[in-house]
């Protein structure tokens, strides 16, 4: 079997950009040198527009600070969001009028209306009766704290973007930056690959729901304007993976998007490496791209008790302030969660390509389980699907690392600062960890510092593992003083500061990557560390073959270098090609043994073998 290698990722979130270990860095900050740091704060520096991105400030570090993580929420007005009322005209036997257009007259006139052509398709309406009516206000959601990407940065600035809602933007951005990740240019990686090894499989739990998309589309009509051509196809949950298809790898893969509430990255991630482990595919790109912070949304988990308010956090703190920065809050007193915005991306190879092209190891994935909850009261209430997926994955931990290796694991916990999840996953994770004998389990929850970023949240956590190894800390949960009574962690080290894993990186084997979802999604992975990916690799292809490969490899990093430092300055390559290089039926050609590209050097292989042959 096949083992899924990460060789590329990138995106964004409210700490900053993923490739580079940027957000991670963000993060984690405190820690690192100053030397270490620095091509952080220009980074941000340059989305941000702060400063010259050179030689900054220690205030222009503080308003990069600032900028970034939960805060307040920086896209729309919490205290002035739109809503519209019903109100009644009443007649009081006086005739009343209003002036609209022609075409936006009702189809069917009520027999009190009157109308006075007024010229250039413009009427008047006398009307002698009762009027319903919606008036335009606003008022305030009570909830402020989110996660927005970091201040003043617009990933559709970046390309042409028209009518893109920010979902979208956020993926060609995301996936970009995880192709510049690489170090290997992607035209060379199709040398070795036939068109249909690859696959890409990524979505948007929500769909895309900001005024070019699903809320244009409701909403619209309903406020007096109207439906674009564009705004339904754009609205569908897989449209982050026609995107990356289309406009920037023009490939002809495998294609979807597997979503499953909050677990939807794991889920996606699940069907990439089957591909890889089967050989179905060698170039696997997983994602999700979220940008829920919008009102309707934020109004709809309202609605279920779901996000913290204000009130509640000036009651957690027995204060009259918000404190937006601490308002996730997971394993302690909590009340609710807080949304964030994020576009991640993984591109995995199988590892005798990584090996071949000298790709960079960032890590592997040796597994991913998912499980429903089965029977409850609520659609939305955690259930039993957690244990499964959880014990499933330490159980394939133990089986690659065995029992000492174990205990060299930590957990990126789903971790949301919810009431029900303090206790449901805490109890979850310390019976595992009983059951295997674990012995003080790290446990850490970086949606304290980006919020729930839905869909690409299982990306969240795992980039903040990749940069564990790379750096040496496991980010702690800053945003919490104490452990809530109701929490078990007999059996786990719930990190209530920065984890140091050693000075050589090498002492955590695995991250155990948990993700919980509305309906019943459940989705645990295991991903291993680069050294022991390293150590795997050398073990079944010996020493001659991956010192060729290590020769390669140096090459690859410092063409990812260069990409980076490219990047820091804001010369990133923003990849969009609308309309460019179309493959056409005139530049196909088939035979009963292969179909091929005129514009691709390698064939579809079409000798596809009975593959029930027992059966006929």
């Amino acid at each position: 079997m096949r083992l899924p290698i990460i060789v590329g990722f990138g995106g964004i979130n409210a700490a900053g950009r993923s490739s580079g270990f940027h957000s991670y860095k963000r993060l984690v900050y405190d820690k690192l040198s100053q030397n270490e740091i620095y091509s952080t704060w220009q980074d941000l520096s340059c989305r941000m527009g702060i400063g010259d991105g050179q030689r900054l400030s220690q205030s222009d570090i503080d308003r990069i600070l600032a900028g970034t993580l939960v805060r307040k929420i920086e896209n729309f007005s919490t205290e002035y969001a739109e809503y519209h009322y019903w109100a009644k005209l009443n007649f009081t036997g006086s005739t009343y009028s209003f002036t609209t257009k022609s075409h936006k007259l009702p189809s069917s006139l009520p027999e009190t209306w009157l109308l006075k052509d007024l010229g250039n398709g413009d009427v008047e309406v006398l009307v002698n009766s009762d009027l319903d009516m919606l008036i335009p206000a606003t008022m305030p959601l009570g909830i402020s704290s989110g996660a927005n990407l970091p201040s003043g940065f617009n990933p559709g600035n970046l390309y042409n973007s028209h009518h893109h809602p920010r979902g979208l933007s956020m993926t060609i951005y995301g996936m970009s930056d995880a192709l510049n990740s690489m170090g290997i240019d992607w035209e060379q990686i199709l040398k070795h690959i036939s068109p249909d090894q690859i696959a890409v499989y990524a979505g948007s739990a929500l769909g895309q729901i900001d005024k070019n998309s699903l809320a244009g589309l409701m909403c619209h009509p309903l406020k007096g304007g109207r439906a674009s051509s564009k705004m339904l196809t754009l609205s569908l949950a897989e449209m982050p993976a026609d995107f990356i298809n289309s406009y920037i790898l023009n490939s002809v893969g495998s294609t979807g998007a597997n979503t499953g509430a909050c677990a939807s990255f794991l889920y996606c991630l699940k069907q990439g490496i089957m591909d890889i482990e089967s050989g179905k595919a060698r170039v696997v790109v997983v994602g999700g791209s979220e940008a829920p912070i919008e009102p309707e949304i934020i109004r709809g988990f309202s609605a279920m008790g779901a996000l913290i308010t204000d009130e509640q956090l000036k009651m957690l703190d027995n204060s009259n302030i918000v404190n937006h920065r601490r308002a996730c809050r997971p394993f302690s007193t909590n009340m609710g969660f807080v949304l964030g915005e994020a576009a991640q991306f993984l591109i995995l190879m199988d590892d005798e390509l990584a090996v071949e092209l000298g790709a960079n190891i960032f890590g592997s994935v040796a597994g991913v389980y998912i499980n429903a909850d089965g029977n409850k009261t609520s659609i939305s209430k955690p259930g039993i699907g957690n244990y499964i997926s959880v014990a499933k994955s330490v159980a394939l931990a133990k089986a690659l690392l065995g029992s000492e290796g174990l205990q060299k694991t930590f957990v990126q916990a789903h971790g949301t600062g919810t009431p029900q999840n303090r206790t449901t996953e805490s109890h979850i994770l310390n019976e595992v960890a009983k059951t295997f004998s674990i012995k003080n389990w790290p446990i850490a929850a970086v949606k304290s510092y980006i919020g729930h970023t839905v869909s690409a949240s299982g990306g969240d956590q795992i980039l903040a593992s990749l940069g564990a190894w790379q750096y040496g800390w496991i980010p702690g949960i800053k945003t919490i003083d104490h452990i809530a009574t109701d929490v078990f962690h007999a059996n786990l080290n719930i990190l209530m500061d920065h984890y140091p894993i050693s000075d050589s990186k090498e002492e955590m084997q695995a991250s155990i990557i948990n993700s919980k979802g509305f309906g019943g999604n459940n989705a645990t992975g295991v991903l291993l560390s680069p050294a022991k990916t390293l150590t795997m690799l050398h073990k079944k292809y010996g020493e001659k073959k991956m010192s060729h490969y290590k020769q390669k490899n140096e090459i690859v990093k410092e063409e990812a270098s260069l990409a980076d430092s490219k990047a820091i300055q804001g010369k990133e390559k923003v990849i969009y090609n609308f309309g460019e290089n179309i493959i056409e039926a005139s530049d196909i050609s088939m035979t009963e043994e292969s179909l091929v590209f005129s514009k691709t050097e390698q064939s579809i292989n079409l000798k596809i073998e009975n593959p029930f042959q027992e059966y006929t």
